[in-house]
């Protein structure tokens, strides 16, 4: 008896002993800043969240018009997610039972990567190189083309039109374009491209989606809408009033891409974990039991319960927690609109509408469109220009109004 107890004792302190576990970094400094805290995590965070980091950065950087700065960040995530998506084996790690997703290099959920495309084709645009920005937006309509229900594959409107009226304009056909983009688009388009037009406006407002994970071992990665903010937008200039709809719902894409490939990595985790688990638990106190038995039965009881540390052991480092890192301050609406201009200087108004479209306070602006004498004058406009304060957190879990599974796992 008392050799069979020394036995589970001993391999206790084995078992745990030898389970070493991962300690991250401590975390950088914060100064509630996410231009100056977004520099320091690049520079000096983990390589795996560099991508994410340079996202939300580069956004940063656009809404202060630091255009340079956010070219830079953009582009260097771009460059990322076509080496990471070609072959990393961070990725691949993830897929082990016992490395966690959130340990492979973050690129973000497809339409966190074709906004990475879609800010840059903008930037490339307002540098008079429509070229550039048209080939930025066929990268975002391809990230987006790979959902598992074919209804949803590339149903963005804003860079799906715009690729087509680029394309019309320099010779080409944007006839595909169009249909795909009318298609899609709960609000009316311009019809035919107008490609005369000079001025190419750019407008994005709302809070992007929330990622949180669900499931007892939190192994479903699951969105919820941001906090509610703008819904609408127009734009006041020379007596004309040009509405800019919601044309893209970033909500909408990130909750009808279907399941991915990693969901089923996680669901397998979850099952291997929860059954190894319970064979652990069983062998365990049947081990236990037979342990003070003494004689062969309480050998056989020890070793039983050895066998029942070992499965917990193994479950216990099974690791099936869905990704829930996100680019957090990205908007929800994305819209556009196209004016036709004289060269010079052009005050302009833009408002921001709440859902019953009344406008909200302390949102409007006045904005300067300076339209060159040849190319085209692009104008962004952002209900978070300046950066205003986070908005207040919000409950998340199935319990929150509007959550949703995106990637059903189950």
């Amino acid at each position: 008896m008392k050799t069979a107890k020394t036995f589970v004792a001993i391999s206790l302190v084995a078992i745990f002993t030898g389970c070493a576990t991962y300690t991250p970094p401590p975390p950088l400094s914060n100064t509630g800043d996410p231009l100056i805290d977004g520099r320091v995590y690049i520079q000096q965070g983990e390589e795996k969240d560099r991508v994410m980091w340079q996202y939300r950065t580069g956004l940063a950087a656009l809404r202060r018009g630091m255009e340079d700065e956010a070219k830079a960040h953009l582009d260097s995530a771009i460059t990322s997610i076509g080496g990471i998506l070609a072959g990393d084996e961070d990725a691949k790690r993830a897929r082990q039972m016992t490395v966690a997703e959130d340990n492979k290099n973050f690129i973000g959920e497809p339409f966190e990567r074709t906004m990475a495309y879609y800010y840059r084709g903008m930037l490339y645009w307002k540098d008079g190189e429509p070229d550039n920005a048209r080939a930025c937006y066929r990268s975002a309509v391809l990230a987006d083309a790979d959902a598992e229900n074919k209804k949803y594959q590339a149903d963005y409107v804003v860079p799906e039109y715009l690729t087509g009226f680029i394309n019309t304009r320099y010779g080409s056909d944007g006839a595909d374009q169009l249909k795909m983009a009318s298609e899609v688009s709960r609000f009316d388009l311009p019809d035919p491209y107008p490609v005369d037009h000079n001025v190419i406006v750019f407008a994005e407002y709302g809070n992007g989606p929330i990622k949180w994970a669900d499931g007892r071992y939190k192994e479903m990665l699951k969105f919820q809408e941001g906090p509610e903010g703008a819904r609408s937008a127009r734009l006041k200039v020379n007596g004309e009033t040009v509405n800019l709809p919601p044309f893209d719902d970033l909500y909408f894409q990130a909750t009808t891409r279907g399941g991915r490939v990693m969901d089923h990595v996680l669901k397998n985790k979850a099952v291997f974990k929860k059954n190894t688990g319970n064979v652990g638990n069983a062998a365990l106190m049947s081990g236990l039991a037979l342990a003070g038995s003494g004689g062969d039965t309480g050998a056989v009881g020890a070793g039983l319960a050895v066998a029942g540390l070992l499965f917990k052991g193994i479950s216990g480092s099974t690791t099936p927690a869905a990704d829930t890192r996100a680019w957090n301050n990205l908007p929800n609406h994305l819209s556009f609109g196209l004016l036709k201009l004289k060269p010079g200087q052009h005050k302009a108004t833009v408002e921001f509408l709440a859902a019953d479209t009344s406008v909200l306070g302390g949102l409007t602006e006045e904005v300067t469109i300076d339209v060159p004498a040849k190319g085209d004058a692009v104008v962004f406009l952002s209900d978070k220009l300046a950066d205003p304060p986070a908005p207040a957190p919000v409950e998340v879990g199935p319990q929150a109004e509007g959550a949703a599974q995106a990637t059903p796992t189950s």
